[in-house]
C-alpha cells in the first residue's frame, strides 16, 4: 500500500517524477509535532510544522502545501479560525482537523466555516491518520488530473472549431474519438451512481438492523418520498438526493441506547428528547466525507424542522426549510405514526392521514400534505389493480418483478421491492439460500392478462 501511495504522489500522468506531497502540521505542543514528524517522515512526504496558527499561515505564504492538519485548541487562533483562513486563501489545500472529544460544537463550526475534509479525535490511531491523509492526497491528485483532462478537452474542442472545411474527414474522425470518450465517461458515471446507490442501501439496511423492529421503515419512507417528489415535479437530481436522504435519515441514531430508539418520541422525558434531537446533526457529520451525499446530508439535518418554526435543530420556518426536507417530514411521519414511533398509540393509515391534515401549516407544509394525500389515493388504486403471488426460488423466472422487499429472519435486506429479476440475480439468490440453509418465500407481481 505504501509503495502505491509513493507512486501516486511522485509520478505524474505523463510518467515524469514530481516532488513528494507536502504536509503541514499545526499544533502548539512540540511533542505532538515531533510525534507527527516521526510518524510521517518515513512515508516519503515533505513535512512542515508550525506551533501556532499565525506561523502556519506565514508558512503557507512561502510554501506550496497539499494537506494541512491542525489541532483545534490553540492559543490566540484556534483550529476553526485557522482552517477558515486557509479555506479562504488556499482552497486547493486539503484541510484536516484534530479535535478532542469535548470539542463537538467547535468541530461543527470548523466543518461549516473551514470546509474541512475530515476530522479525527485525539488521541488518534496512527493507521487511521495515515490512511486519512493518503485518501485526502489521492482525492486531491484525482481532482488535479480531472482538471487537466477537462482543460485538454477544452483545448481540443477549440482546435476543432479552427479546422478548415477542407479537413472534414479529420474533423469527423476526431469527433468520433470524442464521442467514444464521452460514452466511456457516461458509462463510468452511471457505474459510480450505481455503486453509491448500492452503498446507501447497505447503510440503510445496517441502520434498520440496529433499530430491530423497524425493518422496512427507511425503504417505505424512500418510496413515498420518491412518489411525492415526482408529484411536485422535482428534477431527477433532486429526487435522487431525497431518496438517499430517506434511506439514511436515521443513521444518526446508531449510537443511541436501545430504550431511546424503541420508545415513541412523544413519550420521552425532556433529557431523553434532548439526546434524540441531536441525531440529524450527527447524521450530517457522519456523511461529511462522502461528497455525493452532501445534499442528502443537508436534507437529513432539516428533516425535523417545522412549518411554524418550532422544530429542530435550527428552528427553521416555512420556505426556509429545504423543500426536500419538507417532503421527507411528511413521508417519515406518515410511516412513524403507523409503527408507533411518534405517538404512544399506533395509528391506522386513515388516522395517520387525518393527523397530517390536522397539522397542515403547523408541523407540515400544506402544499406537500395535499400532494401526498393525492399520491396515496393514486398509489392505493394502483396497488388494488396489481395482484401478487408467492413463489419459491426454484420457480423464479427472468423478468419477474418483486412485489415486496426480500428480508432475512435477521432483518437484512436482500433485494428491494420492484427489483426486476434476471438469470444472474436468480442464480445468486438460490446459492445464497443454500448457503444459509433457508427456504425463502418470494412475492412477485402476477402476470398481467
Amino acid at each position: 500500500m505504501q509503495q502505491g501511495q509513493e507512486n501516486l504522489q511522485n509520478e505524474k500522468s505523463d510518467g515524469a517524477k514530481s516532488p513528494p506531497a507536502t504536509i503541514l502540521f499545526v499544533d502548539d505542543e512540540s511533542n505532538i509535532l515531533a510525534s507527527l514528524n516521526r510518524l510521517f517522515r518515513p512515508q516519503g512526504y515533505r513535512i512542515l510544522t508550525a506551533d501556532s496558527g499565525a506561523k502556519g499561515l506565514a508558512m503557507l505564504e512561502q510554501e506550496p502545501v497539499d494537506v494541512v492538519v491542525s489541532d483545534m485548541r490553540m492559543p490566540e487562533m484556534d483550529g476553526s479560525v485557522f482552517l477558515e483562513k486557509v479555506a479562504q486563501k488556499w482552497p486547493e489545500t486539503t484541510r484536516i482537523l484534530l479535535t478532542g472529544h469535548s470539542d463537538f460544537a467547535s468541530t461543527i463550526a470548523a466543518i461549516n466555516k473551514g470546509s474541512i475534509y475530515r476530522y479525527l479525535s485525539k488521541p488518534w490511531e496512527d493507521n487511521d491518520l495515515r490512511m486519512t491523509i493518503q485518501h485526502a492526497l489521492e482525492q486531491k491528485f484525482l481532482k488535479q488530473e480531472r482538471a487537466r483532462l477537462e482543460k485538454l478537452t477544452t483545448k481540443q474542442n477549440e482546435l476543432l472549431k479552427q479546422l478548415n472545411v477542407n479537413l472534414e474527414n479529420k474533423v469527423k474522425a476526431r469527433t468520433a474519438e470524442l464521442g467514444q470518450a464521452m460514452a466511456q465517461l457516461e458509462i463510468t458515471y452511471e457505474s459510480l451512481k450505481t455503486s453509491y446507490s448500492s452503498a446507501v442501501k447497505v447503510f440503510a439496511s445496517l441502520t434498520e438492523i440496529r433499530e430491530g423492529s423497524s425493518s422496512g421503515h427507511s425503504r417505505r419512507v424512500a418510496d413515498n418520498a420518491r412518489l411525492l417528489a415526482g408529484k411536485l415535479a422535482l428534477s431527477e437530481f433532486d429526487i435522487e438526493n431525497i431518496v438517499h436522504a430517506a434511506l439514511l435519515h436515521d443513521i444518526g441514531k446508531i449510537g443511541l441506547p436501545d430504550n431511546l430508539i424503541h420508545m415513541p418520541f412523544n413519550s420521552l422525558s425532556k433529557d431523553d428528547r434532548e439526546k434524540v434531537t441531536k441525531h440529524p446533526v450527527i447524521a450530517q457529520a457522519i456523511l461529511i466525507t462522502l461528497e455525493p451525499l452532501q445534499e442528502a446530508a443537508t436534507l437529513i439535518r432539516s428533516l425535523h424542522e417545522r412549518q411554524d418554526g418550532l422544530g429542530y435543530p435550527d428552528g427553521l420556518k416555512g420556505e426556509k426549510i429545504p423543500l426536500g426536507a419538507r417532503i421527507l417530514a411528511v413521508a417519515n411521519d406518515y410511516d412513524n405514526l403507523q409503527r408507533g414511533a411518534l405517538l404512544v398509540d399506533r395509528l391506522s393509515p386513515a388516522q395517520a392521514v387525518t393527523f397530517l391534515q390536522e397539522n397542515r401549516g403547523k408541523r407540515y407544509d400544506p402544499l406537500v400534505v395535499d400532494a401526498f394525500i393525492a399520491v396515496l389515493a393514486t398509489t392505493q388504486a394502483g396497488e388494488q389493480k396489481r395482484a401478487e403471488v408467492s413463489v419459491k426460488s426454484a420457480g423464479l423466472k427472468s423478468g419477474m418483478v418483486l412485489a415486496r422487499d426480500m428480508i432475512t429472519k435477521n432483518n437484512i435486506l436482500i433485494l428491494s421491492r420492484d427489483c426486476v429479476l434476471d438469470d444472474g440475480t436468480i442464480s445468486k439468490l438460490q446459492k445464497f439460500e443454500t448457503t444459509l440453509d433457508a427456504d425463502f418465500t418470494i412475492y412477485v407481481y402476477a402476470e398481467r392478462r
